[in-house]
């Protein structure tokens, strides 16, 4: 998830519709809320709560730029891929 500012965010979820929801309302206190965080640019989705840890935590090691590079390779343009969800 990003904000209009480019600030990029790494979460867990195991609903992820609802908790876009949370963060873009505002529901949820800490650092999406503090930093307006309410656009989700790029998600994985896994079999087992493991899996995805594992990967939620090498995300989160990695250097912005390559953080970067992954999105740009499925969303080049940065689009909001939940914005019709709550149409």
């Amino acid at each position: 998830m990003t904000n209009k500012s480019g600030t990029l965010y790494i979460g867990l979820t195991n609903n992820i519709k609802k908790r876009i929801y949370e963060h873009k309302n505002k529901m949820i206190e800490g650092f999406t809320k503090k930093y307006n965080i309410d656009k989700l640019l790029y998600f994985e989705t896994f079999i087992d709560v493991d899996s995805a840890i594992v990967r939620e935590k090498t995300l989160k090691g990695w250097l912005r730029k390559k953080k970067l590079e992954l999105i740009r390779e499925s969303n080049p343009d940065w689009e909001d891929i939940s914005e019709e969800w709550y149409s």
